[in-house]
């Protein structure tokens, strides 16, 4: 992150004893999970609430009677059925809680949560909480205390001293979450969990019916898929599924706005028609089939049935075009698109023709997008490479075509995939090899999956023809499942087909993982983005010449470009997670000020005797970034809890009960691997900061030998 200016200063700490640490504030106990050492932020789900019912006799008659009161809109079972999940209008969920911990034949009633960490993560309440407590805590007193908290001491743990199974009864006033916390401020208590129930799948997978057909985004091998060659959607899903902020512009020949995949609230935005100009991008010809798959690719979607695109939660911006490119068509296709708020031009087609340079107009028209759309920070603008296994820039002695259409030596050059500011995408196949039809050469950006297939093009006053000389045989690897065009017509007699293909399938891919880097950190500028697509690319080699003209393009030279596919097929996940990690390494900040507090300062072992050391801000802004770097000597780290309390008095944990043994600290807090402190965003930074250490044992002494603030307004 740019610094423009720091600050240094020393100063001596202030200390105040006799305070007592309260570890998670009441205002957060709800919402913090204890869990593995770590201190969780939650959210509580506004429409959902389980229930426990205390026997199996009664769960039927129960239910039935809470569906008539209720009304719920679903209802499932959790954890083996030892829970039921109700959902509910978000107006009636506090009610509904208060009325099932009334009914005596419900053992324990919750909200549910999600973590912030992993959204849409459900986590379940379970009524247990699992405690350790220090070797020295009477097991006379662990009752006494769990009776006052309204727990029942079960088992204990076995393999672990002093760690019981407590059961939350109809008696405690607190539910688990909040009962941990609680539990976690007494001096004798070195662990406190609530048990919580989350899905066994770690990793976000859509429920659309097709989806499994869908080997392009996931998929565990099989029949025709070789290991990793799908683009690894789902980790890049558990980050984003994509923003209804990026706009996807796909620009093809029409779009079927009536298919399911393409519809949702906020999903369509500025539809137009460069070719009939009635602003209803709709196919009126039998052939007009195109789009509709395309943009199935790239943001289809999650309907629950069919198939979902990569960036399922992106918007669309459909735009059908004209089917010629002169310089004005091609002018008003990306001044629209950058008009009406694209964020990402998908561009799925190419000129017929062997040799296409771009004109002036046509070149500035892409360029303008590319730089000047997206509020400067430009349009990512995306070409597939073409079907024709020919290089981009190059010449091929032709022989073999059909009826002779091209003979001898012969130039071929594709104006638009070679423009500098395009992101040129080639096709590599289900088993992770160049496809036939691929063309090729050192413009080629990254590849991305689709079918495979004899090489061909669309040539004027002749038509679609397979290049020369022909390819026999078959064509190892799988097609790919999209949208199709609703009823009869399209590519199949259903709304989806499962044979598509091209460059024009791999460049939409691509297309959506913008859009999810994008959503992930909408500060990238178009060059960020290919560079960061290039860097994360995976390196799937291919050294089998190919079937028509014998070449081996498929290793990669000394800059780790291969021909065949660029800088490596795109993986979804690494790129947008580079994206989002510099989103967080890259904020933007006016000014960084920089404070130290240097002065040793004793930490007495006394539970009772909180020590605190002062740090005053002189300036004023509200805070963008946050380090705190904390020095510590002391004879068993495990004794500590240590927090930060900002001039407005909001208090954050940064350090709790999980040192163990250790004797040295010496730690940066931030927000990257201390995400609570987040709740300190767009706070003031004027005033006095407080680090604040309490010793919960009375058996080792430590010294703070250490603490500083940098804070990035």
């Amino acid at each position: 992150m740019p610094i423009v200016k720091v600050d240094v200063v020393r100063e001596v700490p202030e200390m105040t004893t006799g305070e007592s640490l309260q570890g998670v504030s009441p205002e957060q106990a709800g919402v913090i999970l204890q869990r593995g050492g770590e201190e969780l932020l939650l959210y509580k789900v506004h429409n959902w609430l389980t229930i426990r019912i205390e026997t199996l006799e009664e769960q039927s008659s129960l239910l039935e009677h809470l569906k008539q009161e209720w009304r719920p809109l679903a209802v499932k079972s959790v954890a083996r059925g030892q829970l039921i999940a109700l959902k509910v209008h978000r107006q009636q969920l506090e009610n509904a809680l208060q009325m099932a911990r009334q009914l005596d034949s419900i053992r324990f009633a919750s909200h549910v949560y999600e973590l912030a960490a992993s959204p849409k993560t459900h986590i379940y309440l379970l009524d247990q909480l699992t405690v350790q407590f220090t070797t020295e805590f009477p097991l006379r007193t662990i009752d006494e205390l769990a009776r006052e908290l309204g727990l029942i001491r079960e088992k204990g743990l076995d393999g672990t001293e002093r760690t019981y199974i407590f059961r939350v009864t109809k008696a405690a006033a607190e539910n688990p979450i909040k009962l941990a916390n609680r539990l976690m401020r007494n001096a004798q208590v070195l662990v406190a969990e609530p048990n919580v129930v989350v899905s066994t799948a770690p990793l976000y997978r859509p429920k659309d019916s097709l989806y499994s057909e869908q080997w392009h985004l996931q998929h565990q091998g099989g029949r025709g898929l070789a290991s990793k060659s799908h683009i690894d959607a789902e980790k890049a899903w558990d980050i984003t599924r994509g923003s209804r902020s990026v706009v996807i512009a796909v620009t093809d020949d029409a779009f079927d706005l009536n298919h399911p995949d393409l519809q949702g609230m906020g999903k369509l935005v500025a539809p137009s028609d460069l070719k009939h100009r009635d602003g209803l991008p709709m196919p009126s010809q039998a052939h007009e089939n195109h789009g509709t798959a395309v943009a199935g690719l790239a943001v289809a979607e999650e309907t629950g049935s069919g198939v979902v695109g990569v960036a399922p939660g992106c918007s669309f911006m459909p735009i059908q075009t004209t089917g010629y490119l002169d310089d004005e068509s091609i002018e008003q296709l990306f001044e629209g698109a950058v008009s009406r708020g694209a964020s990402v031009i998908s561009c799925s087609w190419s000129p017929a023709a062997v040799y296409f340079p771009l004109s002036l107009r046509q070149r500035n028209a892409i360029n303008r997008a590319a730089t000047k759309g997206r509020n400067g920070k430009g349009c990512v603008v995306l070409f597939s490479a073409g079907n024709a296994n020919r290089p981009l820039n190059g010449k091929v002695r032709e022989l073999g075509w059909p009826k002779n259409a091209l003979r001898g030596v012969t130039q071929w050059l594709g104006g638009f995939a070679m423009h500098p500011d395009v992101i040129t995408v080639s096709a590599s196949t289900s088993l992770n090899q160049k496809a036939v039809y691929s063309n090729w050469g050192k413009h080629v950006s990254v590849a991305a999956p689709s079918n495979n297939g004899p090489p061909s093009m669309a040539l004027p006053d002749v038509g679609q023809v397979e290049t020369g000389p022909l390819v026999n045989g078959s064509f190892a690897g799988l097609g790919m499942t999209t949208a199709d065009r609703t009823g009869r017509t399209g590519y199949s007699r259903t709304s989806y087909t499962s044979s598509f293909g091209g460059t024009s399938s791999a460049c939409p891919v691509v297309a959506g993982v913008v859009g999810l880097m994008l959503s992930a950190n909408p500060d990238l500028d178009a060059g960020e983005v290919k560079q960061i697509l290039q860097d994360t690319a995976d390196k799937i080699e291919d050294k089998t010449p190919d079937p028509q003209l014998g070449l081996a393009y498929g290793s990669y030279d000394n800059r780790g470009h291969s021909l065949w596919f660029g800088y490596g097929k795109v993986n979804a996940y690494k790129a947008v997670k580079a994206a989002q990690d510099r989103h967080l390494a890259h904020r933007r900040l006016s000014k960084v000020i920089e404070r130290t507090s240097a002065v040793t300062l004793t930490i007495p072992a006394d539970r009772t005797a909180m020590q605190k050391a002062g740090i005053t801000i002189n300036q004023r802004g509200t805070l963008q970034d946050i380090q705190i770097y904390v020095e510590i000597r002391h004879g068993f780290l495990g004794d500590l809890s240590i927090a930060v309390m900002s001039p407005p008095g909001k208090s954050v944990l940064l350090q709790g009960r999980t040192l163990g043994r250790q004797t040295q600290l010496r730690k940066t807090y931030t927000f990257e691997n201390t995400p609570a402190l987040s709740l300190l965003m767009n706070a003031g930074i004027h005033g006095r900061w407080q680090l604040k250490i309490l010793d919960h044992s009375e058996t080792h002494q430590g010294q703070l030998l250490q603490w500083s603030l940098k804070l990035g307004i």
